[in-house]
């Protein structure tokens, strides 16, 4: 491609296919960043652009399944505003990216197609199929976000318990809704997709015959400013409320959006005057949602609000538990402690740190151990990486052992003081950058010496000392939580 690029003089290289993917792919880095970049998409190259469809290469399948299911829809779309003449992408395997594969090959590594999107993921079965082999199969939805694969604890039950009594109404004989809507709502990577996808994975296989749809805010809004466009508004209402189960995630998208809510607004009514489910997610509750309008809001906090809370440290040791048994993978459990410990925001991170570690032994041969994972995850724990401060330390020691705060820079001697002392000690020389002397100054004034003996007394302690061993790691984990 570049030769014909210098054959024709006129074609500049901004214009090129390696141009418009250079624009594609920097434009995707800005969006996910350096840490999600260097994982997942570094790797891969343009491999041709033929009869509208561009040719993705990936060095592995991991790499393959995992852009196709979390980055083809933005490539794509990216790639449309460069290109209008790309209508679909194929993402394939190919060791040795710079050459195109063999057909034998191709067919060998498999391939994942995506043309460009439909507004909506919306199945109905053809009628008389019986068996799920024949069964077709629902185009969007992730295979993996089921319930069987959903990890459950105290900050997701209520949702998840909430999920299962909606899909197993949406599949009875007897239609039945129990909550309308349901309304699951949380931050990012807590799980409201993996629960909306599982209750159309269980309608789909339990009652094929019902019509579902499930879609964004935001390609809500698309598909209702296309049929105005195009004067299909009729089309767009019959489409939307004749089916028997509705699910619009993010739906925060549409705050502002005047006529959109409208339209949403007439819809759910019509829904809900005829008995069909709604299920409904967005980032907070319908009463923190700004820039919507007050009958909107009213209407989406009528059934069950249930709310993600960030995950615990057991639920994510949990969670990658469950994902490693998946993969088939024995991970140590040391290596599993760590990331729970450390990557708390979403689960997202969570398992795509899980997917780095997989993937740099499956490619590199390189053994999984704790310092191995220290060492290939050294930016994603770096960025994690809470600052701990002296004061912080003090006041969660004395919170823990029940003492005063003033009792941390006192000069009473007492073991009931002295000890929650010298704990805060030791943690401050483990968890803070902060020199003895500094360290000294910040308990009163002592004297370096004085620190380096609460240092060495704590180690000597947590070797003899189950309980008080056991205390220090709480207080670890809370510190750096």
């Amino acid at each position: 491609m570049a030769e014909a690029a210098q054959e024709n003089p006129g074609e500049t290289a901004a214009s090129t296919p390696e141009g418009q993917w250079g624009r594609v792919i920097g434009q995707l880095k800005q969006e996910i960043g350096d840490v999600a970049y260097r994982s997942w998409l570094a790797s891969i190259n343009l491999q041709r652009i033929e009869g509208g469809e561009a040719v993705i290469a990936t060095p592995a399948r991991l790499y393959r399944d995992w852009i196709a299911s979390h980055y083809a829809d933005r490539i794509l779309a990216l790639w449309r505003a460069e290109n209008r003449q790309v209508k679909r992408i194929s993402v394939v395997v190919a060791p040795t990216t710079r050459e195109s594969p063999s057909p034998a090959a191709a067919a060998d590594e498999g391939r994942i197609e995506l043309s460009q999107p439909p507004p909506a993921l919306g199945f109905e079965p053809a009628s008389g199929v019986d068996s799920d082999e024949e069964r077709p199969q629902p185009s969007g939805l992730d295979p993996r976000f089921t319930f069987e694969n959903f990890v459950v604890g105290k900050p997701n039950e209520l949702a998840h318990a909430a999920a299962r009594r909606v899909a197993e109404a949406c599949s009875a004989p007897v239609r039945m809704v129990p909550f309308n809507p349901l309304f699951l709502y949380g931050g990012v990577g807590l799980g409201k997709t993996h629960l909306m996808h599982a209750i159309a994975w269980h309608v789909h296989k339990n009652a094929c015959a019902r019509k579902v749809i499930y879609l964004s805010a935001e390609k809500f809004m698309h598909q209702f400013i296309r049929a105005l466009r195009f004067k299909s508004t009729m089309d767009f209402k019959e489409e939307f409320r004749s089916v028997d189960l509705l699910m619009v995630d993010d739906v925060q998208f549409i705050s502002g959006k005047e006529s959109t809510q409208e339209e949403f607004f007439h819809t759910f009514n019509a829904l809900v005057d005829q008995n069909r489910q709604i299920v409904i997610s967005a980032d907070k509750s319908p009463s923190d949602l700004e820039g919507l309008e007050e009958r909107m809001r009213s209407r989406l906090g009528w059934g069950l609000v249930a709310d993600l809370h960030p995950t615990t440290y057991e639920l994510r040791l949990g969670i990658l538990q469950s994902k490693a048994e998946q993969a088939n993978m024995h991970i140590p459990r040391k290596v599993l402690e760590l990331l729970a410990h450390r990557i708390t925001s979403n689960v997202r991170e969570l398992e795509g740190a899980l997917n780095r570690l997989v993937a740099n032994m499956q490619l590199v041969g390189r053994e999984i151990t704790l310092e191995s994972a220290q060492e290939e995850l050294h930016d994603l724990l770096r960025t994690r990486e809470r600052r701990v401060t002296i004061d912080e330390i003090q006041r969660r020691v004395a919170e823990h052992f029940n003492v005063r705060f003033a009792e941390m820079t006192s000069a009473r001697r007492a073991r009931t003081f002295a000890r929650p002392r010298q704990v805060a000690m030791y943690l401050s020389k483990q968890l803070t950058s902060r020199s003895l002397p500094e360290i000294g100054r910040k308990f009163g004034g002592r004297d370096h010496t004085t620190v380096m003996h609460a240092v060495r007394r704590i180690e000597e302690l947590k070797n003899s000392d189950p309980i008080l061993a056991e205390d220090i790691e709480l207080l670890c984990r809370t510190l750096q939580g």
